[in-house]
C-alpha cells in the first residue's frame, strides 16, 4: 500500500457525525452552550473586579470612597462567583440527559445497521471486534461532548475574551496573548494531529484486534479443550497483546512528549504576559490594582491555555476512539430494501427462478448462469450434489441474503428485490444443520419466531417437534437458559428446539438444511418424524447430504456446478443408469453397507425404487 492510500482524517469524519447527532436535540444543546460559555463569562470578569479592590485596598482604609469600591468590588467578585455555579449547574443537569440520549442512539443504530449488513460482512467480521468498536465508540462519545461542550469551547471563550478586554486598555500587551495564545494552540493542534493520531490509530486497530482475539477464543472453548489446547491459545493472545502494548505504549509517549512541549510554551508565554506588566507598572501606565488584573487574568488563560493543550489532546483520543463505529455508520448495508419495497404476501409459496444468475463477490465465473426452475405451492423438493453445487446458494438466494446478478426470483407471483426483507424473511422458517439458539429460556428461543405466543401454543410447537418430554426433564423446564449457542444442550436437543420454533413460526415456506446429520439413530427417528409433520401442507426445500432424508419427497433436483442436472422422483432417479444421483446413492449405500462394493445392484436399485 502506498503513502497516498491513507484513510481520511478522522476528525474531519467524527465531528461532522457528532454535530448531526446534536442537532436532534437543539433545545438540551443550547442549553449547555448557555450555562457553560456564561460561567466563563463570569469568571472573564473576575480579575476586573480583583484589580478594582487591589485599587481601593492601595487608597487607605480611612479613605470613604475607597472603603465603598472596595465592598463594591468584593460584592462583584460574590456575586460573579454565584453566577457561575448558577450557570455552571444549569449546564451541568443539561449535559447529562443530552450525552446520554446521544450515546444512546450512537450504539442503537450502530447495532441496528450492523444487523442489516450483508451475510458477507458478518462472515469476515470478528463479532467481538465489532462489539469493542460500539463500546468503545459510545464511551468516546462522552468524553468528547465533554472536551468541546465544558471545556473547548469555554477556554477558547476565555482566551477571546481576554485578548480583547487586555487589548482594549493595552493594545500591545492584548496582541502578545492574543499571539501566544493563536502560536500555543495552533502547535498543540499540530502536535495532536499529526503526530498524536497516527498513533492513536494504530493503537486502536490493535485494541480492536484484540477483543476479536479474545471473543475467537472464548466462543470457541469447547474445541479448545478438546485439544488441550489452553496454553496454545494463551501463546497466541500474548502475542496481540504484546503487539497492542508496543504501540499503545508508543501513543501514550507521544501524549507525554506533547504535553512537556505545551508547559514549555506556557512557560515562555508566562515570561511575555508578566514583563510586559511590569513594564507598563515602570512606564507609569499601569497602577498596582492593573498589574494585579493582568496577573489574574493571566493566571485565568493559564489554567484554560493548560487545559486547552488537555482538552485538544482528548478531542483526539475521543476522535480516534469513535473513528471505527463513525466507519459503521458509514458502511453500506449491502443489501438494501428497494426504496417502493412493500411486504411480500405469501400464501400458496409458489417459487420460481426466471432466468437467474449469480456471482459471488470475488468469484470470476458465474455460480449460477440462466437457471430457471419452478417449485409448486405445498410441493415437498429436496436439493442434493457435491459440495459447493449450489444447494446452499439456492436457499439463500430465496431468502434473500444475497442479490441475483441477473434475472429475478417470484414467491406466488411477486419480486422478492421489491419485497421489504423483514416480510420476505419472516414468512420463511429455517432449520439449519447447526441450529443457533440464543442464551435465553427454551421458551423465549422456541417463541423467537411469533414474538408473543401464549404458553400452551409454544408447549404444543414442542409437542409437535419431540421435544417437550425431554424438556420437562430439565431444571427449570421452559424457563431453563441454553448457555451461548445453546452449548447446553445436545445436538438432537438443540435441532428438537429449532423444529419446534419452526412450528410455532407456521410459516408457508420451510427450508430445512440438512437436519438430521451427525444425529444418534433414536434422535434421527425422533426429528424425522417431526420434520414429516412440519412438512404437510407447507412449501418445503430440503438440502441433504444423506439422501436417505429425501426418498419420500415430491421431487429431488440434483446440483452440479450450479446446474439442475437431473431431477425427478427418488424411484425415477435411482433407476436411470449412470445418473449423477444414483452414483451419489450407490456411495453412501456403500459406506453404510447397505450394498456391497462387487455389486447386486440391480436388486438394490428394485428395493429403492419401492413406495
Amino acid at each position: 500500500m502506498v503513502a497516498d492510500d491513507k484513510p481520511p482524517t478522522a476528525i474531519g469524519v467524527v465531528i461532522p457525525f457528532m454535530f448531526r447527532h446534536w442537532l436532534r436535540q437543539p433545545v438540551r444543546v443550547t442549553i449547555v452552550l448557555l450555562g457553560f460559555l456564561g460561567a466563563t463569562v463570569a469568571d472573564l470578569f473576575m480579575p476586573v473586579y480583583s484589580g478594582h479592590l487591589v485599587d481601593a485596598l492601595t487608597s487607605g482604609a480611612s479613605d470613604q470612597a475607597a472603603r465603598q469600591a472596595a465592598f463594591v468590588a468584593f460584592g462583584g467578585i460574590l456575586a460573579l462567583g454565584l453566577l457561575s455555579i448558577i450557570l455552571r449547574f444549569t449546564g451541568l443537569r443539561a449535559i447529562v440527559p443530552f450525552t446520554l440520549k446521544t450515546m444512546s442512539d450512537v450504539a442503537r443504530e450502530a447495532f441496528m445497521r450492523v444487523q442489516r449488513f450483508s451475510t458477507d460482512w458478518h462472515a469476515n467480521s470478528f463479532a467481538g471486534s465489532t462489539v469493542r468498536k460500539i463500546t468503545r465508540g459510545m464511551w468516546a462519545l462522552d468524553l468528547l461532548n465533554n472536551t468541546i461542550l465544558m471545556a473547548l469551547l469555554p477556554s477558547l471563550a476565555v482566551l477571546v475574551g481576554s485578548m480583547i478586554l487586555l487589548g482594549l486598555r493595552w493594545p500591545i500587551l492584548g496582541g502578545v496573548i492574543g499571539l501566544g495564545a493563536v502560536i500555543y494552540v495552533a502547535m498543540t493542534m499540530a502536535f495532536t494531529i499529526g503526530y498524536i493520531a497516527p498513533a492513536a490509530r494504530v493503537s486502536n486497530s490493535w485494541d480492536t484486534r484484540l477483543g476479536g482475539t479474545l471473543a475467537d477464543s472464548l466462543t470457541c472453548n469447547a474445541v479448545v479443550k478438546s485439544f488441550g489446547a489452553e496454553a496454545r491459545e494463551d501463546a497466541r493472545l500474548d502475542r496481540v497483546v504484546s503487539r497492542w502494548r508496543k504501540r499503545l505504549m508508543r501513543s501514550w509517549l507521544r501524549y507525554n512528549a506533547s504535553s512537556t512541549v505545551q508547559l514549555v510554551m506556557l512557560l515562555c508565554f508566562r515570561a511575555s504576559v508578566i514583563g510586559g506588566a511590569i513594564l507598563l507598572w515602570i512606564a507609569g501606565r499601569a497602577s498596582p490594582g492593573d498589574v494585579t488584573y493582568v496577573l489574574t487574568s493571566y493566571y485565568v488563560i493559564h489554567a484554560y491555555l493548560r487545559d486547552v493543550g488537555m482538552h485538544i489532546n482528548n478531542l483526539q483520543r475521543s476522535v480516534n476512539d469513535m473513528e471505527e463505529l463513525v466507519t459503521i455508520h458509514g458502511e453500506p448495508i449491502g443489501i438494501a430494501d428497494a426504496p417502493d419495497a412493500k411486504p411480500i404476501d405469501i400464501q400458496g409459496g409458489m417459487i420460481i427462478f426466471e432466468d437467474v444468475t449469480f456471482l459471488y463477490r470475488g468469484h470470476r465465473a458465474p455460480l449460477y448462469e440462466g437457471l430457471s426452475i419452478a417449485v409448486r405451492a405445498g410441493e415437498r423438493v429436496g436439493l442434493v450434489g457435491r459440495s459447493g453445487s449450489g444447494k446452499t446458494t439456492f436457499v439463500k438466494l430465496v431468502q434473500r441474503l444475497y442479490d441475483v446478478s441477473g434475472g429475478r426470483i417470484l414467491i406466488d407471483g411477486q419480486d422478492i428485490a421489491k419485497a421489504t426483507q423483514q416480510s420476505l424473511r419472516s414468512q420463511i422458517a429455517i432449520v439449519q444443520q447447526e441450529p443457533i439458539l440464543f442464551h435465553r429460556s427454551l421458551a423465549e428461543n422456541i417463541a423467537y419466531g411469533r414474538p408473543g405466543a401464549s404458553m400452551a401454543a409454544i408447549e404444543q410447537a414442542a409437542r409437535l417437534a419431540n421435544a417437550h418430554d425431554f424438556i420437562l426433564h430439565l431444571p427449570k423446564g421452559y424457563g431453563t437458559l441454553v448457555g451461548e449457542r445453546g452449548v447446553k444442550l445436545s445436538g438432537g436437543e438443540r435441532q428438537r428446539v429449532a423444529l419446534a420454533r419452526a412450528f410455532l413460526a407456521d410459516a408457508p415456506v420451510l427450508i430445512l438444511d440438512e437436519a438430521t446429520s451427525s444425529l444418534d439413530s433414536e434422535s434421527e427417528a425422533l426429528i424425522q418424524q417431526a420434520m414429516e409433520r412440519l412438512m404437510k401442507g407447507r412449501t418445503s426445500i430440503v438440502i441433504a447430504h444423506r439422501l436417505s432424508t429425501v426418498r419420500s419427497l415430491d421431487r429431488i433436483l440434483v446440483f452440479d456446478r450450479g446446474e439442475i442436472v437431473e431431477q425427478g422422483t427418488h424411484a425415477a432417479l435411482i433407476a436411470w443408469p449412470g445418473g449423477v444421483y444414483r452414483g451419489l446413492f450407490e456411495r453412501q449405500a456403500i459406506e453404510f453397507g447397505q450394498i456391497s462394493a462387487a455389486g447386486q445392484t440391480k436388486a438394490w436399485v428394485a428395493a429403492s425404487s419401492k413406495p
